[in-house]
């Protein structure tokens, strides 16, 4: 009997050592449960996860003090000590939101962004915009075929949610341009001066943009030019009217580069082969040349930079419409030259980002005045600028929920200018001006669902002796893990361009307010994007047109924009097929310029539709681009000056307008297959159903003629070859395509 009693009591000794003592709870954020959260008993085997109402429940045998762990990637961790004893436990717990620059909501009200950081559905590459068939390798012609960018080829320039093309500026690696296009007459767009391949990403606002940015009142295209090489190597490229070259050098480090570029292209062969409206005496002609180098330093900086040239030149010959001469022939040379450079380097907590870039930009008109086949005189119109700006901005994270971004832009613009006609003496001006900018802007997380951010921009205008403020605000919240919508409001300020300033009387910042509402839907490679907008203008410059010249007059113009778009983009329903759809709808009325009253714009149209489809053939190497086009009829205004006043004698509308392209790039193997080479051979034809597209009329100076304003060609063939040595980027291109 005393063994038994003392295995009986043995045992239950043991049963209760070990006997199991359950652990429960509930897990919250915001009184809400929170599934999937991991509940351990630390440095043990022992735990549970979390369901779909928060709840866990797990038995341990351990006894004494432990520290229960709950975690999840998406919230912070929270440790709980605790006491095991006999009886089972109760634990609840409220757990906080740990935000990653991954998992926060981005705002994205009135901007579009294609960089190595973020590769958004509905942004476009440089890969995007030289496989879009019609935007002819332009980085702002391929941005035309986006939702708020008017389809405006008798002007260059990107002309956003009834805004003048002056409207937008451009940023490469911060730092801004004055003449992002080349010297062109009048009726006929120049192209941009930089080429696409340079540039690895770029950031698209059409409204609402940073406070870091300013003097644009209505967008900004921000580019980000490439970073160091790979591979040292060297290109050329061939078409029947062009011809360039590229070399590109690295060290073995990967610590320093340099390069060069040059170009040189000819349209004589063109126009003569192919039929354009356009009657060109001289040919488009132009040869560029641009150099970089970039540099790692061993503090841990980084220095880019950037310079180009280029010269170009062009002559036509348009019928007069004037009563006293047949023809004229508008001439243009010009010139330019621009340079960038940059540093970045990271100082403790802080990034700090130092610009300067500085440009020339001439440009000689000359109209030549001709009747019966003799030249009878000239009017000649010559400009200079010299433009500089420095910008300095400093960044501090704050963990992932704040982002600060504070600093100072310093802008510089000297312009002359000569006019002349039929060899009277030059009446000369002058105009300089100093911008100093001051910034600064908050962007905070508030979890995963919410973000905003707050900024603010001063600037003084030396020129006009004025300062202005201009708050932004813009927020973003996620409706679900696919719906994010998005609000933007700002205030945006412009000096009038340097051909309106007038010493005579005293003018202000043209002023425009954004109100910008969007919502978008994104999955895996599909985006749904719609957005509505209002613009509210202030201070528009008005003129009244007299002969070859503006007179500036004192009373300020006003108007609004207000319209709607939806994008959808859609890369994952058909195999090895890319395609999006684009819809504008624009409401807007300017008093401004010679307008006698508030008009809708003549370089803006009601509705503007685009349809691109991209598809790779993978076994034949080869990309099938199609794009399409329709624009409804744009307004033309005969406005003639009477007793000093500006009068619209008649108005109208040209025929919609619609273009359907189409472009080929092919990838061969050429040369030995391990060869380090990457050649592209591409094709297309733009306007291929030859629709007699026109954009508008010009009037003579007493209205009683016009003439319409046609595309230089209607339709446009081309055929070339790229060819690059030192790196093979077929795969990537594939990739790209794919």
């Amino acid at each position: 009997m005393k063994t038994k009693l003392l295995l009986l009591i043995t045992f239950l000794s043991f049963t209760f050592h070990f006997a199991q003592i359950r652990i429960s709870g509930k897990v919250t954020y915001k009184n809400k449960g929170v599934r999937e959260v991991s509940v351990t008993l630390k440095d043990t085997y022992d735990g549970a996860t979390t369901d779909g109402s928060g709840n866990f429940s797990f038995e341990t045998s351990e006894k004494g003090n432990y520290t229960i762990v709950f975690t999840n990637p998406k919230y912070t961790s929270v440790e709980k000590s605790i006491l095991i004893e006999n009886q089972d436990l109760v634990i609840n717990t409220e757990i906080k939101e740990q935000i990653s620059e991954i998992d926060a909501v981005v705002i994205s009200a009135g901007s579009i962004e294609a960089s190595d950081k973020r590769r958004a559905t509905a942004a476009l590459t440089p890969m995007d915009i030289y496989t879009t068939a019609g935007s002819q390798g332009q980085t702002t012609t391929g941005y035309k075929f986006l939702p708020g960018v008017q389809n405006a080829g008798d002007n260059e320039g990107l002309f956003v949610r009834g805004g003048t093309g002056a409207e937008t500026k451009f940023y490469i690696d911060g730092n801004l341009v004055n003449n992002y296009f080349s010297s062109s007459v009048p009726g006929l767009a120049g192209r941009e001066r930089f080429n696409t391949s340079i540039f690895k990403g770029s950031v698209f606002s059409s409204g609402g943009y940073s406070a870091l940015y300013g003097q644009a009142l209505s967008s900004v295209l921000l580019l980000e030019s490439v970073d160091m090489p790979d591979e040292s190597s060297y290109a050329f490229n061939i078409f029947p009217f062009s011809l360039g070259g590229d070399y590109q050098h690295v060290n073995e480090k990967k610590t320093f580069s340099y390069g060069i570029d040059a170009n040189i292209s000819d349209l004589g062969l063109v126009t003569k082969v192919l039929n354009f409206e356009t009657d060109f005496i001289k040919a488009p002609r132009s040869v560029s040349v641009n150099g970089n180098f970039r540099i790692k330093t061993k503090s841990g900086g980084f220095l880019k930079y950037y310079g180009s040239f280029d010269a170009n030149s062009l002559t036509v010959s348009q019928p007069s419409l004037e009563q006293n001469y047949d023809e004229q022939q508008p001439s243009v040379n010009g010139k330019n030259t621009f340079h960038s450079i940059t540093y970045k380097k990271k100082m403790g907590r802080y990034l700090m980002n130092l610009g300067s870039s500085f440009s020339i930009n001439k440009n000689d008109l000359e109209i030549g005045i001709v009747n019966e086949g003799n030249k009878i005189g000239n009017v000649n119109m010559n400009t200079e600028g010299l433009y500089w700006n420095s910008r300095a901005v400093f960044e501090r994270k704050i963990a992932a929920v704040s982002n600060i971004k504070a600093g100072f832009e310093l802008l510089s613009e000297n312009d002359t200018s000569s006019f002349s006609i039929f060899g009277s003496p030059q009446q000369k001006s002058s105009i300089s001006n100093f911008t100093t900018a001051l910034f600064a802007e908050n962007n905070l997380a508030f979890g995963r669902n919410f973000s905003a951010s707050l900024g603010i921009r001063a600037e003084n205008s030396s020129f006009l002796n004025q300062w202005n403020v201009a708050p932004r605000v813009s927020a973003a919240y996620r409706l679900s893990d696919k719906w994010v919508t998005s609000l933007a409001y700002g205030i945006f300020y412009q000096t009038p361009e340097s051909k309106y300033l007038t010493q005579s009387f005293k003018q202000n910042f043209q002023k425009a307010t954004h109100y910008i509402f969007q919502i978008q839907r994104s999955e895996d490679n599909r985006t749904l994007r719609m957005e509505a907008f209002y613009k509210d203008y202030k201070n528009l410059v008005k003129t009244s047109v007299s002969g070859f010249q503006n007179a500036v007059l004192p009373d300020d113009g006003n108007g609004f924009a207000k319209g709607v778009e939806v994008l959808w983009r859609d890369k994952k329903s058909i195999k090895n097929v890319d395609y999006w759809i684009s819809y504008s709808y624009l409401d807007s009325r300017r008093e401004f310029l010679n307008y006698p009253t508030e008009l809708y714009p003549s370089f803006a149209a009601k509705h503007n539709i685009s349809l691109v489809a991209k598809k790779f053939v993978t076994s034949w190497k080869t990309g099938f681009n199609f794009s399409y086009t329709y624009t409804s009829g744009r307004p033309f205004y005969n406005i003639i000056v009477q007793n000093g006043e500006n009068i619209l004698k008649t108005e109208g509308k040209v025929k919609d307008f619609s273009s359907l392209n189409f472009s080929l790039n092919y990838l061969p193997n050429l040369g030995k297959k391990d060869a380090k080479a990457f050649t592209v051979l591409v094709a297309g034809v733009n306007n291929i159903l030859g629709n007699k597209n026109i954009y508008g009329y010009r009037f003579s100076t007493n209205g009683e003629m016009s003439a319409p304003v046609l595309p230089a060609a209607q339709t446009f063939v081309y055929i070339g070859a790229l060819i690059s040595f030192g790196i093979d980027k077929t795969q990537e291109a594939i990739d790209n395509n794919l």
